[in-house]
């Protein structure tokens, strides 16, 4: 991948930013019809590739298509905008190419070169249909009804053509962006297209990476058509950037390669506070997922009736036992001689502990150590007042909840569930912390509302100690990057890709139902090997 490619690739606009773009890419002669051929190329060349069972008839003059389907049967739904043109290009394009084609254009007024392409679809003897029961079989549906932009919801009689071509039991190819989905939440605008795939024009959309639109936009691909970075910046440069992680990024901020002279006291020292008797299992997965890190010293602060459990499980680490509370959280901190909170390179703190270790967070909080927090440590922080303890800590603060955590440390937050890109930059400005809100698509947040969102995960990670072992993988990245002057967003954004790619793998070799969280952390050192091959 060229180094533009990477560029574009980790680029991330909302709909009026690429109507801007675009605005500029025209403005300075590239003709939109042209742009639109070049489009419509790159997609009708990739179709082959993606669905090679669809069948080339070589029959370019049938004048309707026969009664049975001949596997190469395509039916290209058409919008009145240029979506619908792009569509009806690459109708052209796949026609030319043998292959059998139908078109849906409901539409009675559409924009003047769509009205052009579509004339001379017809001119060429491709079926053209309006209404929905109209349409013959197919094994392929091109959905070109909407682009990017859309705001209001679809109504009948096209929301109900939607919902029928939802029924079929067809592989839909959505261009752009699956119709009906709101380009920047992912939000379903009354219905919407359930692709099976889908190509993004020029640059990712945010609703690729918002939760709620993962389910409409299947296999999402980047349809890279040259856009000048130029063009890019120029639009982008004052606002705040949201950047999805790619696999180069995320080790290009890894401590890796490490120095050939160097010692375990210069890559980090990370102190867990984790555990309880009740959830004994929270400590140990939050110390594999530190041991997984790579961290160069590793100190584990529990319950003292779990300290020789977790020895049999992290023999390297420096097992701290603490005296207990009745229900068997920790009730006070009793670190070795000689040692504070300020003697560790990082600080991470919650799995496992309940909430009745309300003293140990509010400790950790006030300490000058970079922290990460999670689990019963954003439980406690919810209590005590989240914004105006954040704020006045000196040092860097890392808070990874899940959606109801989210709910609990930041109540005036509302679009958590609706937009999570807005609100994790609403709770980072607001509280001086960089935000890691987990979900199918992880989005990380520093306080000047830049966001760095995870493309990819799995399902399979949603099992219970998962979160566990991000935030001992996260702790041990901080702990190492404290001395290197890498930026914290970078180091949990990291982290965040650095665990999702470690479930995918697992995954991929022990399926979605055998990806425990011990498990997991036993791939991640095996993924970041898969990358540095």
């Amino acid at each position: 991948m060229s180094d533009r490619q990477e560029q574009i690739s980790q680029v991330v606009v909302t709909a009026g930013q690429m109507r801007d773009i675009e605005a500029r890419i025209f403005a300075a002669g590239m003709p939109v019809v042209a742009l639109m051929e070049k489009v419509a190329g790159l997609i009708a060349r990739r179709i082959p590739n993606i669905y090679p069972n669809l069948k080339q008839t070589q029959q370019f003059s049938s004048s309707s298509p026969s009664s049975s389907s001949s596997n190469g049967r395509i039916g290209i739904l058409v919008g009145p905008g240029h979506n619908g043109g792009d569509a009806l290009v690459v109708a052209r394009e796949l026609h030319f190419r043998g292959y059998e084609i139908w078109i849906y254009s409901p539409f009675s007024q559409l924009k003047e070169l769509t009205t052009q392409h579509l004339q001379y679809a017809q001119s060429l003897n491709i079926p053209i249909y309006q209404e929905i029961e109209q349409l013959p079989s197919s094994d392929l549906l091109i959905d070109g009804l909407f682009g990017f932009g859309l705001e209001k919801n679809l109504t009948d009689p096209i929301a109900s053509a939607i919902n029928q071509l939802n029924e079929l039991s067809v592989p839909i190819l959505s261009i752009d962006l699956p119709s009906g989905l709101h380009t920047d939440t992912g939000e379903v605008l009354a219905t919407a297209i359930r692709a099976t795939h889908t190509f993004c024009l020029g640059l990712w959309k945010l609703a690729f990476l918002q939760d709620q639109a993962l389910e409409y936009i299947g296999k999402a691909e980047l349809i890279d058509f040259d856009i000048p970075l130029a063009d890019v910046e120029a639009v982008l440069e004052n606002a705040p950037r949201i950047k999805r992680i790619t696999s180069a990024t995320a080790l290009s901020t890894l401590p890796l390669p490490r120095p050939p002279v160097t010692h375990k006291y210069k890559e980090g020292h990370l102190l867990l506070i984790c555990g309880s008797r009740r959830y004994a299992g929270g400590a140990i997965l939050t110390g594999l997922g530190a041991r997984g890190s790579g961290v160069g010293m590793l100190s584990v602060a529990v319950p003292e009736s779990l300290k020789s459990l977790l020895v049999s499980h992290l023999p390297e680490a420096l097992i701290v036992g603490c005296p207990e509370t009745e229900t068997g959280a920790i009730a006070q901190l009793q670190l070795p001689a000689k040692t504070n909170l300020s003697s560790f390179s990082a600080i991470a703190c919650g799995p496992g502990l309940t909430t009745d270790a309300s003293p140990i967070v509010e400790q950790v909080v006030e300490s000058d150590v970079p922290l990460v927090l999670d689990a019963d440590g954003l439980n406690i922080l919810a209590q005590i007042a989240t914004i105006p303890t954040l704020q006045k800590r000196q040092a860097p603060t890392i808070l990874t909840p899940h959606a109801g955590e989210f709910q609990r440390l930041f109540p005036h937050i509302t679009d958590a569930k609706h937009n999570r890109v807005k609100a994790v930059q609403q709770a980072a400005a607001q509280s001086g912390a960089v935000i890691l809100l987990k979900g199918a698509r992880t989005a990380v947040a520093n306080s000047q509302s830049e966001v760095w969102i995870v493309p990819e995960s799995t399902p399979a990670l949603a099992r219970g100690g998962s979160g566990d072992v991000l935030t001992g993988l996260l702790g041990g990245l901080l702990a190492q990057a404290a001395t290197k002057q890498i930026p914290v967003e970078d180091i949990a954004a990291t982290a965040a890709w650095w665990h999702s790619q470690a479930g995918i793998l697992a995954a991929q070799e022990r399926t979605e139902l055998g990806v425990d969280a011990f498990t997991l952390a036993q791939y991640l050192t095996k993924t970041l090997s898969s990358f540095k091959k």
